[in-house]
């Protein structure tokens, strides 16, 4: 069976097996990459319009007690300016994004223990109070299930936690050993039993990665089948010991986002931010490859550069939320529209 074919029956089936992904991931010609970029963006045309949800990142703090070889916040890393946001700070983030017409809040950091279970629930439970018709998103890494429960009553509605890699070889080469994907499986698998809409994704490029590694990402989230889908390049950071490796490519992301688009055509599926940092109009042609989310930076402005995850990183700009007529001009530029409502994931045509 040809490429062409495989992405017709994963369009038909929702599903593939192992080796068929092996095959389709590694048949990533301009032609193929087309087909399926032209498939996605139909499937999310037919779900979503032509609408592109834009939701408040705040970057709330960059301690992280991680050491994850790939990444510019790791605990070993004592170049990192370090820095962490108080609650009336996120408060005002949320203030200034309530104003700009943002309806879903995003808080995102690394694995920090300052901020206790209480602490977010606190902040969780503010926001709420302050914003009862808005979503929260947290992306605040592994907890165990209890913590997760306490979050989820306290008002938060999404969580977001990339499994970076479904292979346990691939993520051994990628974490050290006091990590666990395992674990991390089952903290997803917690969040969609408690009721989150749970996103999980992975890194495109990353060092060591295979096609097969890949194929393997595609079926766990099959099986998971969750609401986002976070995937993005990997871009090496230089004071991490990924420093010199080659960064992930434009068109092997673009042409994921479309089969993945493809598999699951209700996903939220964002053009992320590294997208944005490796091409200048890498938020437009994930949209054309089937991306449906945008998520430009609350953060105050002093904090930005901080929350250093890879080298370049977009942190000014049409990344500012302050700069909402840019980001919707790029998106008209490829035909779509900017909304700022809530998006919740759709199971049914509309």
């Amino acid at each position: 069976m040809n490429t062409i074919e495989l992405i017709d029956r994963l369009e038909q089936d929702k599903s593939l097996q192992k080796e068929e992904w092996i095959t389709l991931v590694e048949s990533a010609s301009e032609e193929n990459r087309e087909y399926a970029a032209h498939k996605a963006r139909a499937l999310a045309d037919r779900y979503y319009g032509k609408e592109i949800y834009v939701r408040g990142l705040i970057e709330f703090t960059n301690y992280c007690k991680n050491d994850c070889y790939y990444c510019g916040i790791r605990c070993s890393n004592k170049k990192a300016n370090r820095y962490r946001l108080s609650e009336e700070d996120i408060l005002a983030c949320c203030e200034e994004g309530d104003r700009l017409g943002f309806r879903t809040f995003v808080l995102q950091g690394g694995e920090d223990p300052y901020y206790t279970d209480d602490k977010i629930v606190d902040i969780v439970r503010e926001i709420k109070r302050r914003y009862p018709e808005h979503a929260v998103t947290l992306s605040i890494g592994e907890r165990e299930r209890e913590s997760y429960e306490r979050f989820f009553a306290a008002g938060a509605d999404r969580y977001l936690l990339r499994h970076e890699t479904a292979n346990d070889t691939h993520y051994r080469k990628l974490h050290p050993e006091s990590m666990s994907l395992s674990h991390r499986k089952q903290c997803l698998r917690d969040l969609k039993e408690i009721g989150y809409q749970t996103g999980c994704g992975f890194m495109v490029g990353s060092p060591g990665q295979t096609a097969a590694d890949l194929a393997e990402d595609f079926l766990f989230i099959h099986e998971l089948h969750p609401e986002m889908i976070g995937i993005g390049p990997f871009i090496p950071h230089q004071d991490t010991p990924f420093a010199n490796e080659t960064q992930g490519t434009l068109e092997q992301t673009l042409y994921l986002l479309s089969l993945l688009r493809i598999m699951q055509p209700d996903v939220l599926l964002p053009a992320t931010t590294a997208l944005a940092t490796i091409h200048p109009r890498g938020r437009e042609l994930g949209i054309l490859a089937g991306a449906n989310v945008l998520m430009p930076n609350l953060s105050p402005v002093a904090v930005r550069a901080k929350y250093s995850l890879y080298d370049g990183k977009v942190c000014t700009g049409d990344e500012a939320a302050e700069c909402r007529n840019c980001l919707e001009r790029r998106v008209e530029s490829v035909g779509y529209h900017t909304v700022v409502a809530r998006g919740d994931n759709i199971s049914i045509l509309r």
